[in-house]
């Protein structure tokens, strides 16, 4: 196994908000799927909305296909702790990784899985979204490459957790000139079923 830290410079007091928080997220999945750089992404949008941001990044030996997770944990204040323990969204585009990390959600937590290959959710509650992201970007993007950036833009249009306005300038800043657009279309896509959302369970 191994294991990537970094961790964002740090910025002043005075522009954080009053109440502080701490918000703990895990994108996880299998190698190929571009958690690790949807996670690089998340954290610089934190960055570029001025809050302290650790990123770390874990993958099995097999850069196709092994086991692969990207934690960002997201700040107004000064933290001291590397990884995501408990989480507030968990992202999960494998059965095996909502299978292995389901069960550490926090109690009022969010799951968001890629029902494309998560055919089973064992916990309950009311912060469950079920989205297709893989079918959905073959279709609408013609290929499953930005599926990472479909629902990583569905992640932050449902917890708010950076802003659009950051979110797309990281991604700008983060992928090849040639990939912009098709990355673009993708997160605009994730907001689009975010914002139209329907629980089918209801």
């Amino acid at each position: 196994m191994t294991t990537n830290k970094k961790q964002a410079n740090r910025k002043s007091p005075s522009i954080r908000k009053k109440t502080n928080f701490i918000k703990e997220i895990r994108l996880s999945g299998s190698g190929g799927q571009g958690l690790i750089t949807a996670g690089i992404i998340l954290a610089k949008a934190a960055v570029i909305d001025n809050y302290d941001v650790m990123q770390t990044q874990s993958y099995g030996p097999e850069s196709r296909g092994g086991a692969s997770r990207a934690d960002v944990l997201i700040s107004n204040t000064e933290f001291f702790y590397p990884e995501a323990m408990h989480f507030d969204i968990l992202l999960a585009l494998t059965q095996e990784s909502c299978d292995k990390y389901a069960s550490k959600l926090k109690d009022n937590g969010i799951l968001i899985a890629d029902t494309t290959y998560v055919k089973n959710i064992t916990i309950m509650g009311p912060q469950i979204y079920e989205v297709p992201f893989t079918d959905i970007a073959i279709k609408e993007l013609g290929t499953s490459l930005p599926t990472n950036i479909v629902a990583l833009g569905f992640v932050v249009w449902k917890t708010k957790v950076v802003t659009q306005k950051a979110l797309q300038q990281a991604i700008k800043e983060s992928v090849k000139p040639a990939y912009v657009d098709l990355n673009l279309k993708a997160m605009k896509q994730g907001m689009k079923l975010a914002e139209n959302y329907k629980d089918e369970r209801l």
